[in-house]
C-alpha cells in the first residue's frame, strides 16, 4: 500500500496545473491533502472526476483557508474530524481514518507565523495533538502524516544557523514538540531509513529561486508508531512533483 501526503497550498489552484496528471502518475492507495483553502463542497467539486476513491475533507470554518483531505481506494473503518477540543476545531486541520490494523491522521500543523504571534499557541496545540495520538495508539498502530511546519534536525534545512530561534518552522520550542513525538513512540519514517541523508527537503520558498537552488527545509513528514515499523517497507520525497511550494513525500507498508 502506497500512502501519499501532499500540501497542495489551495486544491483549486493545485487543480488548474498538473494535479490530475501526477495524481495518476504517483497512483497513491491513500493521498492525503493538507491545506486545501476550500470550503468540503469545493474540494468534492475539484476532485469530482476522479473515480475509484472515498473522499473525505475538513475544511476550515474561515473559507478559502487550512483545510484537509484525503481520498482513499479503501472504505475505512470510520472517520473522525478534529481532535475534541474546541480551540483547535474550527481549523480543519486533522482528519483521521480508521482501517483494520491502523488509523492514519492526517494533520496540518498550526504555522507559528512571520512574527511568531501563534508561537504559543503552537505549543498548546502540539501538547494536545500529542495526547490525542496516544489515545488512539491504545487501540491500534497510528500512522500520521502531513505538513508539521517544523525542520525537527539540523540536517532537515539548508541553513539551521541562520533560522535557530529566529524564523517560524525552526524555533526550540517547535523542535521540542517534534521530539516529543519521536522521544515518546513515533518513528520518524524518512530518517528510519535514511538517517544521514543531506538536501532532502519538502517545502521551498517561492523568493530567490529557491526551488532550483534546492535551499530547502523538510517540513512533512510521516510518523509512525513504533510497533508499526516493521510494516513500513519504504519512504520517500517526490521532488520533481510541482504545483506547490511542497512536494509530495510518502511511504509503503505491508498490512
Amino acid at each position: 500500500m502506497k500512502i501519499i501526503s501532499w500540501n497542495v497550498n489551495g486544491i483549486r489552484a493545485v487543480a488548474k496545473k498538473n494535479f490530475f496528471i501526477d495524481f495518476v502518475q504517483i497512483d497513491p492507495d491513500i493521498l492525503c491533502l493538507q491545506e486545501t483553502k476550500a470550503q468540503d463542497d469545493q474540494v468534492a467539486e475539484t476532485l469530482a472526476d476522479i473515480n475509484d476513491y472515498f473522499i473525505f475533507s475538513n475544511s476550515a470554518v474561515k473559507k478559502g483557508y487550512s483545510g484537509t483531505t484525503i481520498l482513499s481506494k479503501t472504505k475505512p473503518v470510520n472517520i473522525f474530524r478534529n481532535i475534541g477540543i474546541t480551540d483547535h476545531d474550527n481549523e480543519g486541520r486533522v482528519l483521521c481514518l480508521e482501517y483494520d490494523k491502523f488509523f492514519l491522521v492526517n494533520v496540518y500543523v498550526p504555522n507559528s507565523g512571520s512574527e511568531l504571534k501563534r508561537l504559543d499557541y503552537r505549543q498548546i496545540w502540539d501538547f494536545d495533538f500529542f495526547n490525542f495520538l496516544k489515545k488512539l495508539e491504545l487501540e491500534k498502530p497510528v500512522i500520521i502524516c502531513g505538513d508539521f511546519n517544523v525542520a525537527h534536525k539540523p540536517i532537515d534545512l539548508t541553513h539551521p544557523k541562520a533560522n535557530y530561534n529566529k524564523y517560524a518552522g525552526y524555533m526550540q520550542a517547535e523542535i521540542d514538540g517534534m521530539d516529543r513525538f519521536t522521544q515518546k513512540g513515533f518513528v520518524d519514517t524518512f530518517r528510519h531509513f535514511y538517517p544521514d541523508k543531506t538536501e532532502a527537503y519538502s517545502w521551498w520558498s517561492y523568493r530567490a529561486g529557491a526551488r532550483e537552488k534546492n535551499v530547502g527545509w523538510r517540513i512533512d513528514y510521516f510518523l509512525v508508531s513504533e510497533s508499526f515499523i516493521p510494516s513500513v517497507k519504504s519512504a520517500f520525497i517526490l521532488g520533481e512533483i510541482m504545483g506547490s511550494d511542497h512536494c509530495p513525500v510518502g511511504i509503503e507498508i505491508t498490512i
